[in-house]
């Protein structure tokens, strides 16, 4: 029976990666072959399966992966993302610190994946509380939810991409309507839950100390930032260039400047436009030399090869699923369900991301055993994108490398890590949804 067939190779990537221990690739890969040999693949059909999978997937992001890792590590390693926060903050004053603090994560967040942004905005986090005079958490949720969220919901984050490229949605519409769910769900997550903690558990606001080694980290000095206008056109830039081919397919779909267009606003390139752009307007013209660059390129590769590796696993099971017609069988079952197939998309990649840790493996799985019924349902490609990304959030426990890195950079106890971190990535995962099910009415 398909259905079974799927349920034990997700109970076989569970136990891979929780009693086991094995890296999210090499459960992906085992769990995928397992399945196309229990649908009746011979032992060569199902590794050609895989093999297959994993060459679409990494092959269409691995220019979103790489570049997108190398436009933020620019970003870090030239003072830029230093340069955007610090402008954000002045403008805004003391008074408004958390709405700067949010801006700010999401203008970085676009350029850089969850833990870079941490690493990149921690410091000045740390600064703006002191000089401020308010709890360091009344700075850090704010900053942390806008960036998971962004990290989860808005192309051309990896995960999103890779999401959206299994439901065949439109990368531009994915973004804008990304952006328009993750706004309330930062805002009520990161902005209302943490005044209503500072209000009703003030001892646990004030608490929180910052660790001495964090706060003494250097920063740039004025002389060697790059100019706010510089930095900010540098973050934007790839949405920029994937929201101008929207309009031009909306405005004039017959237009032929679409040839320049479709090849700008798609994700992969880009992000290598911005990066060409950035080694030159942030690296060569302050004094870096293509060598340095070149360094730069090669250390964000490095830092981002496993997630290049989950992803094509996510790919590999995926194709899995399509070859051995489990996809038909899921979209027959489903068909007559009166589930709705957002709901369905957002709960099964909410139990993965409770039981695996990984966001982008919760996702992705959880796209792929839901992919058909965008057909069958004729529902909307975008809107199932989000619905995954959504429920890939939520719950974050010690599974998830993102808990311990919230705790240790903002010196918690588990506790307090739970009440803090684990609640706000399930407020943005339920107002996700609500998001979702609500542009469902209008689309």
């Amino acid at each position: 029976m398909p259905l079974v067939s799927v349920i034990l190779g997700v109970v076989l990537l569970l136990i891979l990666m929780m009693l086991f221990n094995f890296s999210a690739f090499t459960s992906l890969i085992i769990s995928s072959l397992t399945v196309g040999m229990l649908e009746g693949m011979t032992p060569l059909e199902a590794t050609k399966a895989v093999e297959k999978g994993l060459g679409n997937s990494a092959g269409s992001l691995m220019l979103v992966i790489i570049f997108g890792a190398a436009v933020g590590k620019l970003l870090t390693d030239t003072g830029g993302a230093q340069r955007i926060a610090e402008t954000m903050v002045n403008k805004f004053g003391e008074k408004h610190v958390q709405l700067a603090s949010v801006i700010t994560s999401i203008i970085v967040g676009i350029a850089m994946f969850f833990e870079t942004g941490i690493v990149v905005l921690i410091p000045l986090v740390f600064s703006i509380a002191v000089v401020a005079g308010v709890p360091v958490l009344y700075v850090g949720l704010p900053v942390i939810a806008a960036l998971i969220t962004m990290h989860g919901f808005v192309p051309p984050h990896p995960g999103a991409t890779a999401v959206a490229e299994i439901f065949k949605a439109n990368i531009g519409m994915t973004l804008a309507l990304g952006i328009l769910v993750a706004i309330p769900s930062i805002f009520l997550a990161g902005v209302v839950y943490t005044r209503l903690l500072r209000r009703f558990a003030p001892k646990g606001f004030l608490n929180i100390r910052i660790p001495k080694k964090l706060y003494t980290q250097k920063l740039f000095r004025e002389e060697e930032l790059p100019s706010f206008t510089r930095s900010i056109v540098i973050a934007i830039m790839p949405i920029c260039f994937i929201l101008l081919k929207t309009i031009i397919d909306i405005i004039t779909p017959d237009s032929k400047i679409r040839i320049i267009t479709d090849f700008l606003g798609s994700a992969g390139p880009a992000l290598f436009i911005t990066f060409l752009i950035a080694s030159i307007v942030l690296g060569i013209t302050k004094g870096k030399k293509v060598k340095d660059i070149g360094n730069i390129l090669q250390e964000s590769t490095a830092n981002i090869a496993m997630i290049l590796l989950i992803i094509a696993g996510g790919g590999a099971f995926k194709e899995v699923l399509i070859e051995s017609h489990i996809d038909k069988y899921v979209s027959g079952l489903m068909a007559n369900m009166p589930l709705s197939p957002l709901l369905l998309t957002w709960v099964i990649a909410l139990v993965l991301r409770i039981s695996l840790g990984s966001a982008t493996v919760a996702s992705m799985t959880a796209a792929s055993i839901a992919a058909p019924l965008v057909h069958v349902a004729h529902i909307s490609p975008e809107l199932m994108t989000l619905a995954a990304g959504a429920g890939s959030i939520g719950l974050s426990h010690v599974n998830d490398a993102g808990f311990w890195i919230v705790k240790e950079y903002f010196n918690m106890s588990m506790k307090k890590t739970f009440s803090t971190w684990t609640v706000l990535t399930t407020i943005i995962a339920v107002v996700g949804l609500l998001g979702v099910l609500v542009l469902d009415i209008f689309l």
